[in-house]
């Protein structure tokens, strides 16, 4: 009998495993709730004091575990959680609660947990949302500590084997998955997390393939039982059947050859089968993902996201940490281009100066977000602009604006960068001076403006995942409608041919940069449309590649004009289906 499970599929380049459950059910850690008198007051700070210094030598010694050939610089996550242990926000604040409302450390380090994550919560960007996590692992490494529940902790796992196990668990920190990938973890079924989490980062960077979200996977799934996770697809089987297994297996093994395949076309060129060139990049999260875009062969970065320099911090990031952070991503690029986003933040109260002046937001999506926030708050965006500009002058980087919906906003921006640019020659800073801007296309106006646009930058960029759930009038995070989202809708594929086909007549470059780049179903709908430019999450450009290698264009060009006579009535597999035949010889 098979029982199936669904989740969010996160992996590098294995897709599927086949092996045996091992459940870990920690014990929820207990947390007592005792007021305290003010004579105790300094021993329970001490008290806190010392479970932080435990909490820190213990990740430190796991970073000290992780093996020196790791695929990618795994330790910067270890650093975040050390970092995290000297947060004023968390450890200053905790201390404040336990001197202000004499309770006990445990008490006052929940309840700053709680509003910790509430903040987290209200968070528009998913990767951002996604940072409440770290909160969570961080506080239950202290917590550990602190009420001496250590039957569970990382430290236990050192003890147990895993070779071709599938690990079952409600959440892991970084520093456990580290561990039990040391123990030989096959794979990965964690009740919580999402695609832009630390448990995904470290899936793709660990090369584990990975199932997130798995509602009570840790009730449904039973030790010892024989599990399939497929990554791919984002669901785990809990099976007995001797020809499921099989199927599995064999496909297991076909994956595994089409990976050996696909490793072999990393310095292959980016060209379809008639000679058109495609150029293929990479979406950056964090600094770590450099290297990952460069073993998949991108030829750049299409879209390096900011927001993470506001994280966990309770004062604005200033121009010269800007930059600094700029820099050491041009450095691991060495040479290559690199596009980096400016701000794209809803209401975030991390940002305190901010969050203190703004009023609630009923609807943060179409409220005071990206553009919009940083023109009211120059404070918050000049600095940023400075840092760019002046990072220019180390390598090839171009400025990208998030959500940009009326011409107004373009002609602010770019008066903003004209007073920088004075201001940094005043300082007798270097800069590009002929640094390309460009805005992103994710709101319905702008796409419907795009040529206006073009006129007045050097590029454009689609961001599918909003301007779809705009279109669409979707949440594409809200599961009772999330099936409404549908990239080959009518309306998006006549919204992407008006972008391309205006940004054709302006001469002006466009790319996409949305996660519908990075999806092979699409590529070679987006050839045919006239897409030239793609840039997607490292683990998908090989594959990409793949599908741009084998693609005759000027044939898919010639299909995607006869199927938009009848588009509004072309079922969307019907349109994939005819767009893949383009590709068989019996079309020369």
């Amino acid at each position: 009998m098979n029982t199936a499970f669904q989740g969010v599929g996160v992996a590098g380049a294995r897709l599927i495993a086949v092996g045996t459950a091992h459940l870990l059910a920690p014990t929820p850690i207990p947390i007592t709730t005792e007021t305290i008198t003010a004579d105790r007051i300094e021993a329970e700070l001490r008290r806190l004091d010392k479970a932080l210094d435990s909490a820190r030598c213990h990740l430190e010694r796991v970073r000290r575990q992780i093996p020196a050939d790791t695929a990618a610089p795994i330790d910067e996550l270890i650093s975040t959680h050390l970092l995290m242990l000297t947060d004023s926000a968390l450890v200053d604040a905790t201390r404040d609660l336990i001197r202000s409302q004499h309770i006990n450390a445990s008490w006052a380090l929940q309840m700053q947990r709680d509003l910790l994550i509430e903040v987290f919560n209200e968070m528009e960007d998913p990767y951002l949302h996604a940072r409440r996590d770290d909160v969570d692992h961080v506080v239950r490494q202290i917590q550990s500590f602190l009420t001496n529940e250590t039957a569970q902790t990382v430290d236990s796992f050192a003890q147990i084997e895993l070779s071709g196990k599938i690990v079952v668990a409600k959440d892991l920190t970084p520093a456990e998955i580290i561990l039990l990938r040391q123990r030989g973890m096959d794979a990965l079924v964690t009740e919580y997390g999402g695609p832009s989490s630390h448990t995904a980062i470290l899936a793709r960077s660990l090369d584990i393939p990975t199932v997130l979200g798995v509602y009570n996977a840790t009730q449904y799934l039973i030790h010892g039982e024989l599990l399939i996770v497929n990554a791919d697809a984002g669901s785990v089987i809990a099976t007995d059947d001797p020809l499921t297994i099989a199927v599995y297996r064999e496909r297991h093994l076909a994956l595994e050859a089409q990976r050996e395949i696909l490793r072999r076309l990393i310095r292959e060129p980016s060209i379809s089968r008639d000679g058109v060139p495609v150029v293929l990049l990479a979406n950056l999260e964090l600094s770590e993902d450099v290297r990952a875009a460069q073993e998949n062969g991108a030829s750049g970065v299409g879209l390096y996201r900011t927001e993470f320099l506001y994280l966990n911090h309770d004062h604005l990031p200033d121009e010269e940490e800007h930059l600094a952070n700029y820099l050491a991503i041009i450095a691991g690029l060495d040479g290559l281009p690199l596009t980096i986003r400016t701000l794209d933040l809803g209401l975030d109260k991390h940002v305190k100066y901010i969050a203190d002046t703004l009023p609630a937001l009923t609807n943060p999506a179409l409220g005071l977000r990206a553009i919009r926030l940083c023109l009211r708050h120059p404070e918050l965006f000049v600095p940023q602009l400075r840092a760019i500009l002046r990072a220019s002058a180390a390598g090839p980087v171009r400025l990208m604006i998030p959500m940009i919906s009326t011409l107004a906003e373009v002609e602010t921006v770019l008066q903003m960068l004209h007073t920088a640019r004075r201001s940094l020659r005043r300082d007798g800073l270097g800069f590009d001076p002929l640094m390309p801007i460009g805005a992103m296309i994710e709101v319905p106006a702008a796409a419907l403006m795009a040529e206006t646009l073009a006129r007045r930058l050097d590029f454009l960029s689609i961001g599918t995942n909003d301007l779809i759930q705009y279109t669409l009038a979707i949440d594409r995070m809200d599961d009772s409608v999330s099936y409404l989202y549908e990239p080959l809708h009518p309306a998006i594929l006549r919204l992407l041919r008006g972008i391309i086909e205006a940004a054709a007549r302006s001469r002006t470059r466009v790319s996409m940069c949305g996660e519908m780049a990075g999806d092979v179903r699409y590529t070679r709908v987006l050839l045919g449309l006239g897409l030239r430019e793609l840039s997607m999450q490292p683990g998908s450009l090989l594959a990409v590649k793949n599908v741009v290698r084998a693609c005759d264009i000027s044939y898919l060009k010639y299909t995607m004009e006869t199927l938009f006579c009848d588009i509004d009535e072309l079922p969307p597999q019907q349109l994939l289906d005819q767009l893949a035949a383009v590709d068989q010889p019996s079309y020369h």
